[in-house]
C-alpha cells in the first residue's frame, strides 16, 4: 500500500507545529533543569548567578542542610499522612457516590446528580467555610486537611461516566440472578474492573493532597501539624528559616545564602514522591481519562 504524499501545506504545518512544541518544551523544561542544577551547586555559585544549565562547584551541602532541618522530617511525615489517609477517604467517597449514580435503576439519580452539580456553581466563601470548620471543632487538627476536600464533584462525574460506559448492564443482571447483592457486586466486580479510573482518581487526589498548603495556612497553627508544602512556602515566599531547627547552626549562620542553601534542594525533595508514583499509574492514566471523560 503506497504512502500518502504530503502536501506543501501539510509539511509547513508539521514544521510550524514541531517548532512551537520545541519552544514550549524548552520554556517548561528549563526551570526544572535550573532548579536541579542549583540544588547540586554551591551556595556561592547560586548567589553569584553562575548557574545556568549545569551544576557549578558540585556540592551536596543543600541536601545536607535539608535533612538537618528538623521541620522537613515533621512536614514529610504529615504530608504522607494527609496524602495516604486523605486519598483513601477520597476514593471511597467517590466510588460510593459515583456507583449508584451510574445505575439506571437508581430512582431519582438525575435529581441527586443535579444536587452534586449545583454545588459546583456556588461557593460559600472563605469566611463561612472557616467558621464551619471552627464549629465542627476541626481547627488545628489533622482532619481540617482531609474532611473539607473529601469529595470532588468533578471526579464523581468522571468516575460515574466511566462506570456507565465500562460496566455492562448484562453483568449486573447476571449477578442479580445469582443472588449477588449490590454491595457485593460493587466490591467483587465493579471495583476490580475499575482499576484505570481508580488509579487516575488516586493520582489526582494524591497530588492535590501532597501539593496542598492553603488549608494548612488557614486552619493550622501548630507547627507539628504543618505539611511539607507549608514549610516550603514559608522558606520560599516568606523567607522564614528558623536557625534553631538546624544542626551546626554556627557554621550555617555564617553563610549568607542560608535560605538559598535550602530552597532549591527542598523543592527537589518535595517533588520526589509524586515523580515516583506517576510511572506506576501512567499506563492507566490515558485510558481512565479518555473513557471517564466521554460524553453520554
Amino acid at each position: 500500500m503506497g504512502k500518502i504524499k504530503e502536501t506543501r501545506s501539510d509539511r509547513i504545518f508539521t514544521v510550524v507545529n514541531y517548532t512551537i512544541l520545541s519552544i514550549l518544551l524548552v520554556v517548561f523544561l528549563y526551570p526544572l533543569i535550573f532548579i536541579i542544577s542549583s540544588s547540586f551547586s554551591s551556595t556561592e555559585a547560586v548567589l553569584s548567578g553562575k548557574v545556568w544549565l549545569w551544576p557549578v562547584d558540585f556540592s551536596l551541602e543543600g541536601y545536607k542542610a535539608v535533612f538537618n532541618y528538623k521541620s522537613v522530617w515533621t512536614g514529610y511525615g504529615n504530608s504522607l499522612f494527609y496524602t495516604v489517609v486523605g486519598t483513601l477517604i477520597n476514593i471511597v467517597m467517590t466510588i460510593l457516590a459515583a456507583y449508584p449514580l451510574s445505575r439506571k435503576e437508581f430512582y431519582g439519580r438525575n435529581f441527586f446528580m443535579f444536587l452534586f452539580f449545583f454545588t459546583t456553581l456556588f461557593n460559600g466563601g472563605l469566611i463561612p467555610t472557616y467558621l464551619l470548620i471552627k464549629e465542627l471543632g476541626m481547627l488545628d487538627t489533622r482532619w481540617a486537611m482531609i474532611i473539607p476536600g473529601a469529595l470532588s464533584v468533578f471526579n464523581v462525574i468522571v468516575t460515574r461516566t466511566y462506570l456507565k460506559t465500562t460496566i455492562p448492564d448484562e453483568i449486573h443482571e447476571a449477578a442479580k440472578l445469582d443472588g449477588c447483592s449490590d454491595f457485593k457486586f460493587l466490591t467483587r466486580i465493579v471495583i476490580p474492573l475499575s482499576g484505570p479510573i481508580i488509579a487516575v482518581m488516586a493520582l489526582f487526589y494524591a497530588v492535590g493532597h501532597w501539593n496542598g498548603f492553603f488549608n494548612a495556612l488557614i486552619y493550622l497553627r501548630d507547627p507539628s501539624l504543618f505539611p511539607l508544602q507549608l514549610i516550603l512556602n514559608n522558606i520560599l515566599v516568606q523567607n522564614q528559616v528558623d536557625p534553631t531547627l538546624l544542626q551546626d547552626t554556627e557554621v550555617l549562620q555564617k553563610q549568607a545564602g542560608l535560605r538559598e542553601l535550602l530552597k532549591y534542594s527542598l523543592i527537589i525533595v518535595a517533588s520526589v514522591p509524586v515523580l515516583i508514583i506517576y510511572p506506576f499509574v501512567q499506563k492507566h492514566f490515558v485510558k481512565g481519562v479518555m473513557i471517564g471523560g466521554l460524553k453520554e
